[in-house]
C-alpha cells in the first residue's frame, strides 16, 4: 500500500506535517504517546492509531518525527522487525550523527529502504507546507521518498549517504545560531551609537552584513513583520531548540576534530538563555538577553 503512511511523533512539527500528507491525498496513520497530539491529528484526518506498530501496519512508507536519538532508536527497534523488506523508513528528527548512523544500520538489517531527512522551516515551514528537507542515504531512497516529501515542503535535497543529511542540519543551524548572535550584538550596538534599528537594517540588508537572520528572521521589532521580534519572541523556532541543535553540532564537532569556537560560544550563550527561563521563546530573543532588556519590552 505504497500511498498509506506510518507517521510516528504528532507534535508541534509532526501534526501539521502528517495533516498536509492528508491533504496530499496520502492515507496517514499516525502515533503519538500525547493525548492532545492525537486528538489535534484526528482533527486534520489522521487516522490515530492505539500503537506505534499500528500505525505502521500495511504502510508502504514510515516517518518517524522525535524529540532525540535515544527516542528514535527505540522506536525503529520496535517497529522495523514488523515491516516487509523494501519498506522505505524516513527519519525526519533532528538526532546526533551516531543514532542517525546507527538507525541506517538497523533498517539495513531488516532488508528496508532509509532515508535521514531532517528538516528546516519551523512549525510555520511544518504548517504551511513549505519546509527544506536535506536528506541522506541512496539515490534510490531519496527519489521513492520525493513524493512524500514533496507533500510537506518546498526544497529537497539530497546530501548524500547515510547520516549526510543529519549533517547538512547540525551544520546549517551551527551557521543560524552564529549569525542570529552577530546580527543580535550589532543591534545592540547601534543602540548604543545611536543609529536607528531601521537604518542598520536599510544597510546591512543590502550590503556585506546580509544574512537570513537579518532580512527574513530579524531579531527586533520594526524592520521585518513578519519575525518573532514583532509578535513578542512568540516562536517560531525555540530557543531550546536552537540549544539542542547547537549542543548536536559541537558533539559532531568534537567526534571529527573539528575546531568550532564560534560554535562553541553561541552554544554557551544560549545555555545562559535556557539558564534564565527563557528556552521556550524564539530564539531571536537572545536579542534582549544580550543588551539586557526585560523579557518582552524591546521595541521598535
Amino acid at each position: 500500500m505504497a500511498d498509506v503512511v506510518g507517521f510516528i511523533g504528532l507534535g508541534n512539527m509532526g501534526g501539521p506535517m502528517a495533516r498536509n500528507l492528508v491533504a496530499a491525498g496520502f492515507t496517514v496513520r499516525g502515533f503519538d504517546m500525547v493525548p492532545a497530539a492525537r486528538s489535534a491529528a484526528t482533527e486534520g484526518g489522521v487516522t490515530v492509531a492505539e500503537t506505534a506498530a499500528e500505525a505502521v501496519h500495511g504502510a508502504g512508507t514510515v516517518i518517524t518525527m522525535l524529540p532525540s536519538g535515544p527516542i528514535m532508536l527505540s522506536v525503529w527497534k520496535e517497529v522495523l522487525p514488523l515491516l516487509p523488506p523494501g519498506t522505505l523508513i524516513i527519519d525526519c528528527s533532528t538526532v546526533d550523527i551516531e543514532s542517525c548512523r546507527a538507525a541506517h544500520a538497523l533498517a539495513a538489517d531488516h532488508g528496508l529502504a532509509a532515508l535521514d531527512a531532517p528538516v528546516s522551516g519551523g512549525v510555520g515551514g511544518a504548517t504551511a507546507g513549505t519546509l527544506t528537507f536535506m536528506a541522506g542515504g541512496s539515490v534510490e531512497a531519496f527519489g521513492r521518498a520525493l513524493p512524500v516529501l514533496q507533500a510537506m515542503g518546498k526544497n529537497m535535497t539530497h546530501c548524500g549517504d547515510a547520516g549526510a543529511g543529519q549533517a547538512a542540519k547540525i551544520c546549517n543551524n551551527m551557521i543560524l545560531g552564529i549569525s542570529m548572535i552577530a546580527v543580535s550584538e550589532a543591534f545592540g550596538l547601534a543602540d548604543r551609537l545611536g543609529l536607528s534599528r531601521q537604518a542598520l537594517f536599510d544597510v546591512a540588508s543590502k550590503s556585506s552584513g546580509q544574512c537570513w537572520s537579518l532580512t527574513s528572521y530579524c531579531p527586533v521589532p520594526g524592520p521585518v513583520p513578519a519575525s518573532p521580534a514583532n509578535n513578542h519572541y512568540k516562536p517560531g523556532f525555540a530557543a531550546a531548540l536552537m540549544l539542542k541543535d547547537l549542543r548536536l553540532s559541537q558533539a559532531a564537532a568534537e567526534g571529527a576534530g573539528a575546531e568550532t569556537p564560534l560554535g562553541q560560544a553561541a552554544t554557551a550563550i544560549y545555555e545562559r538563555m535556557e539558564t534564565m527561563g527563557l528556552g521556550g521563546r524564539d530564539f531571536s530573543a537572545v536579542f534582549e538577553m544580550l543588551t539586557g532588556a526585560a523579557p518582552g519590552t524591546a521595541t521598535a
